[in-house]
């Protein structure tokens, strides 16, 4: 693609950036058949390919943001699907979050979205505060329906949607390994899983001990990734979450040395990994940035490197396996979680159209809550159409969107992979689960 930025702008290194990943773009729209709200709008500026227009215009001719390329690009999910079919190696990931930032900066966002986005970036990001606001849901919850009648306060009625009916207790999670030691490794305690599912980390600790690893958990410093406000455009507020970890982190090495920062919420994961790019302007912070990225790994990179047992768990029971867009299309992993699942004795069932998004995206489901609806319903209904006993996933964003619109139960797969390995059963698991053998037979009785 041609552009026409000045020798002035280039001279702005995130400018120069941008410029750089949009001349890679060659029109060819391969991005479009794989965009979630393209092939849900059907609108050419909601792919990737018109906001890529829109984003051009805007930052070529330095003005500030419009409504027309902020109703877009807020549309934008951020799922990444566009780059892992891209063929020309656009990078859409940094080019959006430029303009995010670009539109953070520039446009003055009507009051009610702008008391929302406040609020979720000073309560999400703090596990405290979040716990608090959720309890307070449980009394908002009764007036859900009539803030949805209402477009300004919808945003409103998806968060008490969202809102769980009650919470889960805090977990403990013992660290002490057994065993011949095979590893040192520190473990995101992070912001809303730690809330909504704190059995998440529990289950990963308790293998690592089984499996002669151990954990370093809630080092001074260490929060949120800063995924949420990144990807509102708060990068002042991302940046600082970005350092903070980076020093509780670099304590940790320097110190009892570190062979991997294990992430469970693998939007988190692809944040921290990309922390070397976020602070490469940072001469304080560019050098340990790019080592604490190197280090992280999702859980299941990391199992893949140990020798597991034999798995306890009675082999055949179907999971429905659903592939964040973080982890296939952010951090590029697809294979490792369904290896290990298959290694655990799980029959692992693929669901139709598994690139597309299921609509949590972080904060989208609050801030665009029709299109995650239909978003969510159309992947429900595919996850459904396995017939799976379970459905398990990398990301507390999936697991919380998906679990809203069916009945059957959703896991973290580290909790099944815990289980088959000698831990306890997933909380939200029933009693008893379906084999495939247990329904090949009922089958046979059928007939």
């Amino acid at each position: 693609m041609q552009t026409n930025f000045t020798p002035e702008q280039l001279s702005d290194p995130q400018i120069a950036e941008a410029e750089s990943i949009l001349r890679k773009c060659v029109h060819c729209g391969f991005c479009t058949a794989t965009c979630p709200t393209y092939v849900t709008l059907g609108n050419e500026l909601d792919s990737p390919r018109g906001r890529i227009y829109l984003i051009k215009d805007m930052l070529e001719n330095g003005r500030p943001a419009d409504r027309e390329i902020v109703t877009h690009v807020d549309r934008c999910l951020s799922c990444l699907a566009c780059m892992t079919t891209c063929p020309s190696g656009v990078n859409y990931m940094h080019l959006v979050d430029h303009a995010r930032a670009h539109i953070e900066k520039t446009y003055h966002r009507p009051l009610l979205d702008r008391l929302t986005r406040f609020v979720l970036a000073q309560v999400l990001p703090y596990p405290a505060r979040f716990r608090t606001a959720l309890k307070l849901a449980r009394i908002g919850r009764p007036f859900a329906g009539l803030f949805r009648k209402i477009p300004a306060l919808r945003p409103v009625a998806a968060m008490l949607d969202l809102a769980p009916a009650t919470l889960p207790p805090r977990s403990e999670q013992h660290s002490a390994f057994r065993g011949e030691k095979q590893g040192r490794v520190a473990i995101l305690t992070g912001c809303a899983q730690s809330v909504l599912d704190p059995g998440i980390n529990a289950a990963t600790v308790r293998l690592l001990a089984r499996l002669g690893v151990e954990t370093v958990q809630n080092p001074t410093g260490e929060g949120c990734c800063g995924a949420l406000v990144h990807h509102m455009g708060k990068e002042d507020a991302a940046l600082d979450a970005a350092r903070r970890n980076v020093d509780a982190w670099t304590h940790e090495i320097e110190g009892g040395g570190l062979d991997a920062i294990i992430i469970t919420a693998s939007g988190c994961g692809t944040t921290v990994k990309d922390y070397g790019h976020m602070l490469r302007l940072d001469p304080e912070y560019a050098e340990k940035a790019a080592r604490v990225a190197a280090l992280a790994k999702d859980i299941t990179e990391y199992l893949t490197m140990l020798e597991l047992p034999e798995p306890v768990v009675e082999p055949g029971i179907t999971v429905a396996y659903h592939s964040a867009c973080s982890m296939q299309h952010g951090q590029k992993i697809s294979r490792e979680p369904r290896e290990l699942l298959r290694k655990a004795g799980f029959v692992v069932r693929e669901p139709r159209e598994g690139h597309l998004c299921c609509g949590s995206a972080g904060t989208y489901n609050i801030l665009q809550p029709e299109i995650a609806t239909r978003l969510r319903d159309r992947k429900v209904k595919n996850i459904e159409a396995t017939e799976a006993a379970v459905i398990a996933t990398g990301n507390i964003g999936c697991m919380t969107q998906i679990g809203s619109g069916t009945d059957t139960p959703i896991v973290h797969t580290v909790e099944l992979l815990d289980w088959a390995f000698g831990g306890p059963k997933p909380a939200a698991l029933p009693k008893t689960l379906e084999t495939r053998k247990r329904q090949e037979s009922a089958m046979v009785a059928a007939e």
